[in-house]
């Protein structure tokens, strides 16, 4: 619930984050919406300067959208959070409450739920997630809500797998341990999950056997597509990128940070992509 205020703000904070497309996103959503007293920024903040920066923030400000490296301290600061944050240990979302503090939450699980959702995945889906750091705990957020039971982790390191394992234990699904010698092995499942960095599953893609009725999601938008993403469509398997998951995830934050229900979602995706599309060309 938003006060009453003719100005609203809310920004991305991160570091880096020159390169965010947050506020593109954002500013094209307000502009739809008919918010005009409404704007989005960023601020360069590491995790020893969040609370800082959140303790001076006034009250025309609605909320906070945190990328690396403070998910983590976002959720310690929160006076609330929603289960799923809880859960997976991090938020990406912090929401101005009409008391004045702040609500944590996670958009990636919900980003992640409605893109996989929108291609066609069935329910209970079989999942593989590459990968053991923060997108890779949203992912297993994403794949209990969609009826998961039990989703196959390839990591690189074992620790990353161990470190996985209480976060499963509070979602209520089973992983099962995959060594990443063994990846393409794994990728005969209803859904792959990709959150390593650029360049690290690159070449898996002349390893896996793609079949029928897997979607392949890429956390990655630059560069793309990936050489995994690439060998993927050309087997016919719908993909799915990082840009995907930037807008479904900004859909769910501009909902809370406004109350205006639904996003204008049209606006701020074509937003997106020809920003995207501008930066590649450039």
């Amino acid at each position: 619930m938003t006060t009453p205020l003719s100005r609203r703000r809310a920004a991305v904070c991160g570091r880096p984050i020159a390169h965010s497309l947050s506020p593109v996103i954002h500013n094209a959503g307000f502009a739809a919406a008919g918010l005009s007293g409404w704007s989005y920024t960023s601020f360069e903040c590491g995790s020893a300067d969040l609370a800082g920066l959140i303790d001076g923030l006034g009250p025309e400000w609605a909320g906070l959208s945190l990328t690396m490296p403070l998910k983590e301290e976002a959720l310690r600061l929160a006076a609330a959070a929603t289960p799923v944050a809880v859960a997976i240990g991090a938020a990406n979302t912090l929401v101005r409450r009409d008391d004045g503090t702040w609500q944590a939450d996670n958009t990636d699980v919900t980003g992640m739920v409605r893109v996989l959702r929108e291609a066609g995945l069935k329910p209970a889906p079989a999942v593989t997630v590459l990968g053991g750091g923060g997108t890779a705990r949203a992912a297993l957020a994403a794949a209990a809500q969609l009826g998961g039971s039990a989703v196959s982790m390839v990591t690189r390191r074992p620790e990353a797998f161990t470190e996985l394992l209480p976060v499963a234990d509070a979602l209520g699904i089973t992983l099962l341990g995959v060594p990443w010698s063994r990846a393409p092995e794994a990728f005969s499942a209803d859904a792959v999950i990709s959150t390593v960095p650029k360049g690290a599953a690159d070449r898996l893609a002349t390893e896996v056997a793609w079949r029928d009725g897997t979607v392949l999601f890429d956390a990655i938008y630059d560069p793309w597509p990936t050489p995994l993403a690439a060998s993927a469509q050309t087997h016919g398997v719908p993909v799915l990128s990082g840009l995907d998951l930037l807008l479904a995830q900004a859909l769910s934050q501009f909902e809370q940070f406004t109350g205006v229900t639904p996003a204008p979602e049209q606006a701020m995706r074509s937003a997106l992509f020809e920003a995207a599309a501008a930066r590649v060309a450039s």
